[in-house]
């Protein structure tokens, strides 16, 4: 079992940076593959980054790749989303969520992932 807590949302002009944060409680954080998600108002869930348990694999989804960059410090047990370049249609909710599958951080459906935050408002103003 593990719990997740996303941080560091807020209100951003376009072409700001913001990072988000997850931490992790329990004891094995460093085993998990993570993922980054978003979900705006009327739209369904989806996925945004992950990342393999060692750091190593990442995977993004094609509207972020080269703004958005997934990391991760498993000795502090947490996940990074550093977001440059932010956008209006990244405005959303962002959660951070926990997968116990062996995938090595390539895991772009929900339904892979057992853990999950309560999420993290970003607004992108215009």
């Amino acid at each position: 079992q593990v719990q997740l807590a996303e941080s560091g949302g807020g209100l951003v002009q376009a072409g700001d940076s913001l990072r988000l944060s997850c931490g992790a409680s329990g004891r094995n954080f460093g085993s998990y593959s993570m993922g980054w998600f978003r979900q705006a108002p009327e739209k369904e869930r989806e996925f945004v980054a992950s990342i393999s348990w060692d750091g190593i694999n990442t995977d993004y989804t094609v509207s972020v790749q080269g703004r958005f960059t997934i990391s991760r410090d498993n000795a502090k047990n947490t996940v990074y989303l550093q977001m440059n370049g932010l956008i209006p249609e990244d405005t959303a909710v962002y959660y951070c969520a926990a997968s116990t599958l062996p995938v090595n951080g390539v895991l772009r459906g929900p339904s892979g992932y057992a853990f999950w935050g309560h999420g993290t408002q970003v607004t992108v103003s215009s």
